[in-house]
């Protein structure tokens, strides 16, 4: 029988409806609630059979089998503890919210409530990512000592800079809904949670644009275009603009691993760039698409560039973040239908959070070193144990 799915929040990341809406083939999208206009106009569009609803109550008292919480990251901790409390197994896409307080407010209802919490860090599906973990995992580079990412968003402006992510009070910082993806990832290449966070970071670019204009009767597909080059002569940018476009953090993680996370939004191109290095070698992405190459160097040489000794190449296919959005619904399908293990963690999502806000602080303060708190440690009993309150006792 088909799982009967609901959506809250049908913006940009509501394209993941195409993987839940298979009639016969274990899931349809039965209701979907937003509180725009414009987004229940695009949902009855897409979804012509759903019922459409802008009230959240309506949604939770429906018979519903899951949820997508999919609305803006500031409301994820308002929407999903009432998906959770209803006892509706609940996805919300990453970051988990913007602040450490909220990740951890979501964690405890889901523990209190042992309704069962998915969290859309879809990267860990992505082919370049998890295939660079079987590298790690293979013993091919040794025991990781450090992870350092590089993050060139090319279309950082078009992206980020001219609706609420530009604004503190509704982002938080960049470092959540952009870098949230990497810091996840690198914590899940280096087999550790940080411990300590540092950051530096500026409103480099941006700031200085003067074109502005109030975008809220528009979506990011109206004002996006490549001809919005250079970065100082974007246009149409939101009129309060406070988040910075140049972020850097250091961070130390609790099984001795350094790791380091730059994220620069007005790059000419757009990828991310991996380095890890371990006691017998090293590995780096070069592209991160199908048809890229890993490399992986394990022979000593005595000074410059040299030839990797291994280049795998990245599998995948141009859709839906090289194949991972379908692998994510998918597993949270079967994570909704069944429990189980899944490759997502709640735990590893609060973690990204607790850098991201953490690393933002400091880099607003002076580059401080701030440590990051535990969480509760009967969440942490109820998460590794998936989820299961009666594998805790």
């Amino acid at each position: 029988m088909d799982l009967k799915v609901g959506i809250v929040g049908f913006g940009l990341r509501a394209s993941l409806h195409r993987y839940l809406q298979r009639p016969g083939e274990g899931s349809v999208v039965s209701m979907v609630c937003d509180i725009s206009e414009r987004g229940r106009a695009d949902a009855a569009q897409a979804l012509p059979e759903a019922l459409i609803t802008a009230e959240l109550d309506e949604l939770l008292a429906a018979d519903l089998d899951a949820v997508l919480v999919l609305t803006p990251d500031f409301t994820h901790r308002e929407v999903a503890v009432r998906t959770l409390e209803a006892g509706i197994p609940t996805f919300v896409e990453k970051p988990l919210d913007i602040t450490l307080e909220a990740a951890d407010d979501i964690l405890a209802t889901a523990q209190r409530t042992g309704t069962r919490l998915y969290v859309g860090h879809n990267m860990r599906h992505m082919p370049v990512i998890w295939q660079m973990k079987q590298l790690i995992d293979s013993g091919a580079i040794g025991e990781v000592k450090a992870v350092w990412c590089r993050h060139f968003v090319g279309n950082g402006g078009d992206y980020y800079f001219k609706d609420w992510h530009a604004e503190r009070r509704y982002a938080n910082t960049l470092l959540l809904q952009k870098g949230a993806h990497d810091i996840d990832v690198i914590h899940w290449l280096a087999g550790g949670y940080s411990t300590q966070v540092s950051g530096v970071g500026a409103l480099a670019v941006y700031g200085g644009v003067q074109d502005r204009r109030d975008n809220a009767d528009r979506r990011m597909r109206d004002w996006f275009s490549l001809e919005n080059w250079p970065p100082a002569e974007q246009r149409d940018l939101n009129p309060n603009l406070d988040v910075e476009d140049l972020s850097m953090v250091q961070m130390k993680l609790d099984n001795g691993v350094l790791a380091s996370y730059q994220q620069c939004h007005f790059t000419p191109d757009y990828w991310r760039n991996y380095t890890v290095i371990g006691t017998e070698g090293r590995l780096e992405n070069f592209g991160d698409g199908p048809g890229d190459f890993i490399h992986v160097w394990n022979t000593r040489t005595t000074h410059g560039f040299a030839e990797p000794d291994v280049k795998v190449e990245i599998h995948g296919d141009e859709e839906g973040h090289g194949g991972a959005d379908p692998n994510l619904i998918a597993e949270f399908l079967r994570f909704a239908r069944e429990g189980g293990a899944t490759e997502t963690s709640p735990l590893a999502a609060r973690a990204a959070v607790a850098v991201g806000d953490l690393g933002a602080r400091s880099l607003r303060d002076q580059g401080q070193t701030l440590q990051i708190p535990s969480p509760d440690q009967d969440v942490v009993r109820y998460f590794e144990a998936g989820q299961q309150a009666e594998a805790v006792k």
